[in-house]
């Protein structure tokens, strides 16, 4: 039963999250909050790992989401469940759009799929934010972020910033200083 979950929430997952990996992040927020296999700490996990490994942000979550609920299976089925809709959607659209390529019609359609995506991005990015540097204790709201955490985020902002270098640089800094912080 576990496998036909993984794979129909991953399938809707990969039909409606357009915009990239990080737009699969609401959803997942969503299956932490209805499964017991997923929860707000493991998506941060999952963030990290996906983002150090190579390949698909969002096929790296499913597949890391898939093998936290059921191993291998769970992993292949999930990740088959997330890939499926864009395979089927880009089979209908390159049809679609060989017929219509110079239609207004198709590039309005484009026009309102960019900032859809863009909102879908931003709420990931806000989410990924929160659940780093929001603590959610304390009884003044400067007591509920964490400070190392945002100083470490800052101090790392500002050398992307500034000296634009390989982003597997900035992750090795950032797992060296939380090592040598205990973050």
């Amino acid at each position: 039963m576990i496998l036909l979950i993984l794979f129909g929430e991953f399938f809707k997952i990969g039909l409606f999250a357009v915009g990239g990996g990080l737009a699969t992040l609401p959803f997942l927020y969503q299956l932490a909050d209805r499964y017991d296999w997923l929860s707000y700490e493991t998506i941060a996990d999952m963030i990290a790992i996906s983002e150090s490994t190579p390949g698909a942000i969002g096929v790296n979550m499913a597949t890391y989401a898939g093998f936290q609920a059921a191993g291998v299976a769970g992993a292949v089925i999930a990740t088959v469940g997330l890939v499926s809709p864009s395979i089927i959607v880009i089979i209908i659209v390159a049809r679609i759009l060989t017929a219509f390529k110079a239609s207004p019609a198709v590039a309005a359609i484009f026009q309102g799929l960019r900032p859809a995506a863009t909102a879908l991005i931003a709420a990931a990015g806000f989410g990924v934010i929160r659940l780093s540097l929001y603590s959610g204790g304390g009884s003044h709201w400067y007591g509920w972020i964490r400070w190392p955490e945002l100083a470490l985020f800052a101090l790392l902002f500002l050398l992307i910033y500034k000296f634009k270098k390989h982003p597997v640089w900035y992750i090795l800094a950032a797992g060296a200083a939380g090592i040598l912080l205990g973050l």
